[in-house]
């Protein structure tokens, strides 16, 4: 007998467990409706906030220069290639040198004949014509005491007339010899003409040679600073023209980040903040930059305004023309009342709230907001420290009975 009772269970066993279950779902949601839906808020704590400007733009050295040939020719070789790195003076582009080194040549040759000519005047002219001179002014000397000496004789008729002639003749003949060799040791001499004439085709020959080994330099095209190669316009056999351009250097030193910031953000950025930035390639590894300029109009096709930071310790795999991503550091807080953006609502317009819960219920509860950062945002009025809200997330309506669960 005692077995019946189990036995009839036992047949409505799927009637039992059926009404076991609606038994305990609306004990559930007895317990619901008296205590309310157990809902994870965000507790408003005290602590540092960043208030940040995010803006994405490339990397960039302050300035490029552009490499081309100084002279018309062709490229006999290309010596590098694309995003080398390459030093200062290291040779770039080498061009067909054969007709420079032959006006090289040329030019080494006359200048050294008009050197020549300088140590000829030195060394033979000018001494020869002193010793031209002391002879013609011996001669001189002679012919005046010859003179001398007739018209004397002439005066007391001891010398024909005939006789002081022939002697006054001579004399002349001496004198202008003597001249003539006086202006031959000035010529040869440095001031003199001949001189200086040999001197101005020594400095125009020499001339000719620096113009001639100039051009022959300008046959190799050299770096003319540390960097790197980002572009490059130039094959062997190419005939180049002087002024173009033939490759590309980014010199090695202080490198920028450029960006576009929104127009809207403009009174917020000011040169000298602080920012951490990370490449696109690497989104794990920051680096630090500082704003360092400011463009002062704004682009009215994009609304936005170019800001450039520099970059003091670039990280190595950074790259000219890389994406960037950087947070712009605004605005610091140390120990502010903050809470979790998530349990700001309405934040963007002229009235955010926050739902609090008060005696169990869920409130609307408006709050004035400080600074905005990309996680936290400050509270100034309308939530102390230890208040709750509850995520906008959680779809709690005000009124409705919860029950706050940390999380």
């Amino acid at each position: 007998m005692a077995g019946k009772p189990w036995a009839a269970l036992w047949s409505h066993r799927w009637f039992v467990l059926v009404a076991t279950m609606a038994a305990g779902i609306g004990a559930w949601e007895g317990a619901r409706v008296v205590v309310g839906t157990a809902v994870v808020v965000d507790p408003a704590r005290r602590g540092d906030l960043i208030q940040t400007v995010v803006a994405s733009g490339h990397v960039e050295t302050p300035f490029r220069v552009e490499i081309g040939s100084q002279i018309t020719g062709t490229v006999a070789e290309v010596l590098v290639e694309e995003g080398q790195r390459v030093a200062k003076g290291q040779p770039l582009v080498s061009l067909d040198a054969r007709e420079l080194k032959a006006a090289t040549v040329q030019a080494e040759g006359a200048a050294a004949q008009a050197e020549a000519r300088i140590r000829q005047l030195a060394e033979l002219t000018l001494p020869a014509a002193r010793q031209a001179l002391a002879e013609a002014q011996a001669n001189l000397r002679n012919a005046q005491s010859i003179f001398d000496r007739t018209f004397e004789l002439a005066k007391s008729g001891y010398a024909t007339r005939a006789a002081l002639d022939d002697a006054q003749k001579n004399l002349d003949v001496a004198r202008s010899q003597a001249r003539t060799a006086e202006l031959q040791v000035y010529t040869a001499s440095p001031g003199g003409s001949d001189h200086v004439m040999a001197r101005t085709q020594l400095e125009q020959a020499r001339a000719n040679l620096e113009t001639a080994t100039s051009r022959l330099a300008y046959a190799t095209i050299t770096a003319p600073r540390d960097g790197v190669l980002i572009t490059r316009n130039v094959e062997r056999g190419t005939v180049v023209q002087a002024g173009r351009t033939l490759l590309v250097l980014a010199p090695t030193g202080e490198t920028q980040l450029v960006l576009q910031i929104d127009e809207r953000n403009l009174g917020m950025v000011a040169v000298g903040q602080p920012a951490v930035a990370s490449a696109d390639a690497y989104p794990d590894q920051r680096f630090a930059a500082v704003v360092t300029y400011i463009n002062p109009g704004v682009d009215i096709t994009r609304a936005s305004v170019t800001v450039k930071l520099a970059v003091r310790d670039p990280p190595p795999y950074l790259r000219q023309d890389m994406t960037v991503s950087v947070d712009i550091e605004i605005a610091r807080r140390a120990g502010t009342l903050v809470l979790p953006a998530r349990s700001v609502r309405d934040a963007l317009s002229g009235d955010p709230w926050v739902m609090g819960v008060r005696s169990g219920r869920a409130y609307r509860q408006p709050v004035r907001l400080g600074l905005r950062g990309s996680t936290r945002f400050e509270i100034l009025e309308g939530v102390a420290e230890g208040d709750v809200a509850v995520p906008a997330s959680s779809g709690v309506l005000t009124g409705q009975r919860i029950r706050p669960v940390l999380p």
